[in-house]
């Protein structure tokens, strides 16, 4: 499961959404014949896939349930239907119309292209392709699959196309879904959840409203949600995370770090006040923009100090230190933050959190906001709160430190899968896709010791050790998990099968609200040594943990991935970073 977000060098840095940078061109991506073959490819499969189902739906399938009670849920609708009703049901249904789709979806798309100042080809093409694969893998499924409309009166002409799949179920899905995902990552906000919520609800609208009035089975929306889904997954995997289409950039000159000679317009008292940034992700009027929140509490021509791909904060940082900073503030997302931690470890030098990533879990997990500007705005409102780190070592991986979390497994193979384009356009949902290929990541089997106590022997999909227990989405991995009790916490996942994961996930939402065993040292494992299987997920709290795998497994820390190996030794380090919080942070 997705942790925080790596930042590694990419050929096109992730801008902010809607920060253009001078100098810079998005232009469609090279590599579009192969990117263009994988879409048809899969396409195909997808078709094949749905006309599979439809064929088992009207052949060996119709005699079995769900589908000998569909006709009563036809006419249970039927039922139903008042006036006010059937005028609300004529409105969902057209949402999902042809000439209704089409419009909003050439409307958007031109949008994404002339509307803002840097074009967004990339996310105009995704829609257009979902909304256009959907459309043709309809229509090879209703010449494929010959099904009758329901027996009960049809509030709308019946077109000549099979009842299966539901047209505008399938389109509504393809672009409301998208837009959806769009706004989930472009929009900024308290609003952002709000309408990716609501854009997500308009095919399930649409899909009832065409029950409603008589044009389609059960089935066939359901079809039409999977078609639309289908498409959807296809092209944004293909667009977002295929790590063969790349971007050309125009040669220009890179911003320069704004200094503060050039800030203050003489000489500055170097050293008091130190911005370590990560430059792909904190532009030149975002610095500006921090620079007056610095100034307006007090510190004065402070020193901004650039990240690179060879050291992302942590040299920095120590010479910062050296030089006698008295506050370091950190701009980026969780691994520059990881970087920077790793030199202030153990000092007195507060750190202020400036969020400009893609996880960000430490500021989630703090509570402060996601704005940079109101970050930086709380913390130097606030005061200086302890708070713990990981301190992790193992085979070809010298001993470091991480804040939020560390893990080996399928949550590695995400980060190592989840391509750095992907994350500048869509945000965390990146993840998500990247997720999809992730799932085939074989089980390991490794030994655990925690605390110096016997060794326990597992096999598991992911091991996750957390400092912090909330990862994106408000979704709560590691309950008993704080970033200042002293502990660390250890996440052991091996679901088998679909009622396994199906148990997995039911654990793990509910897991803010059941506190997990308090320590592998006083509790004795709910699992037997010849019963993987009864528990698919099992949590610890520890001081020490040494996990032994039995082959190399990728490996993370705090989102960025590593070399792969067969150990790990994780300890905690109580209060070894001083964090400015604002009043009831961590």
């Amino acid at each position: 499961m997705p942790t925080a977000a790596p930042e590694r060098p990419a050929e096109l840095p992730g801008e902010r959404p809607g920060t253009a940078r001078p100098g810079r061109s998005f232009a469609l991506p090279r590599g579009l014949g192969r990117t263009a073959a994988r879409i048809g490819a899969l396409t195909v499969c997808q078709g094949a896939l749905m006309v599979g189902l439809g064929l088992l739906i009207t052949g060996p399938a119709r005699g079995a349930w769900p589908i000998t009670v569909e006709d009563d849920v036809n006419e249970g609708f039927e039922r139903a239907r008042t006036g006010t009703l059937t005028r609300l049901s004529y409105l969902g249904s057209e949402a999902g119309d042809t000439l209704t789709v089409i419009t909003v979806t050439v409307l958007v798309c031109a949008g994404l292209i002339l509307i803002p100042r840097l074009p967004m080809w990339r996310q105009a093409s995704f829609l257009a392709v979902a909304v256009s694969l959907q459309s043709l893998v309809f229509l090879v499924i209703t010449e494929s699959v010959d099904r009758h409309r329901p027996e009960v009166h049809r509030l709308d002409p019946s077109p000549p196309t099979s009842s299966y799949t539901s047209g505008h179920t399938g389109a509504a899905t393809a672009l409301y879904g998208g837009l959806a995902v769009l706004a989930l990552s472009r929009l900024r906000g308290p609003w952002r959840r709000v309408v990716g919520g609501l854009l997500l609800l308009v095919p399930v609208v649409v899909a009832v409203a065409r029950l409603y009035r008589g044009m389609h089975h059960p089935t066939d929306v359901m079809g039409g949600l999977a078609n639309g889904s289908l498409s959807l997954l296809i092209v944004g995997r293909a667009l977002f995370t295929d790590t063969t289409v790349t971007a050309p950039v125009e040669a220009s000159p890179a911003p320069s770090a704004v200094t503060a000679e050039t800030a203050a317009g003489g000489t500055p008292d170097r050293g008091r006040t130190a911005v370590i940034f990560n430059p792909t992700v904190t532009g030149e009027a975002d610095r500006e923009a921090l620079r007056e929140v610095l100034e307006r509490h007090g510190h004065h021509a402070p020193e901004f100090i650039e990240t690179t791909a060879q050291d992302p904060g942590t040299g920095q940082t120590a010479a910062a230190i050296r030089d006698g900073a008295r506050l370091v503030v950190v701009c980026g997302g969780d691994g520059t933050l990881r970087a920077s931690a790793d030199a202030l470890a153990g000092s007195d030098v507060p750190l202020a959190l400036v969020p400009c990533g893609t996880g960000n879990l430490l500021a989630r997990n703090l509570g402060l906001p996601l704005s940079p500007t109101a970050a930086l705005d709380a913390a130097l409102r606030g005061t200086p709160h302890r708070i713990d780190l990981g301190r992790i070592e193992g085979d070809d991986l010298a001993a470091t430190h991480f804040a939020a979390m560390s893990g080996a497994g399928l949550d590695a193979a995400i980060m190592e899968q989840t391509d750095d384009r992907a994350k500048s356009v869509l945000g965390w949902p990146a993840y998500v896709l990247a997720g999809v290929g992730a799932l085939r990541t074989p089980r390991m089997r490794l030994t655990v010791r925690l605390d110096g106590a016997p060794e326990l022997h597992r096999t598991a999909r992911m091991v996750l050790i957390g400092n912090v227990g909330t990862v994106q989405g408000g979704t709560t991995l590691l309950p008993a998990a704080r970033p200042d009790d002293g502990r660390l916490d250890l996440l052991i996942l091996d679901p088998r099968g679909v009622g396994g994961w199906l148990r997995a996930l039911a654990t793990l939402l509910r897991g803010g609200r059941k506190p997990p065993r308090p320590s592998a040292v006083d509790t004795v494992t709910a699992r037997g040594e010849g019963d993987d299987r009864a528990v698919p997920v099992e949590f610890f709290t520890f001081r020490r943990a040494e996990l032994a795998f039995d082959s190399p497994q990728s490996r993370e820390l705090d989102g960025d991935p590593v070399t792969p190996g067969r150990l790990l030794t994780a300890e905690v380090r109580p209060g070894a970073l001083t964090v400015l919080l604002p009043t009831g942070g961590a």
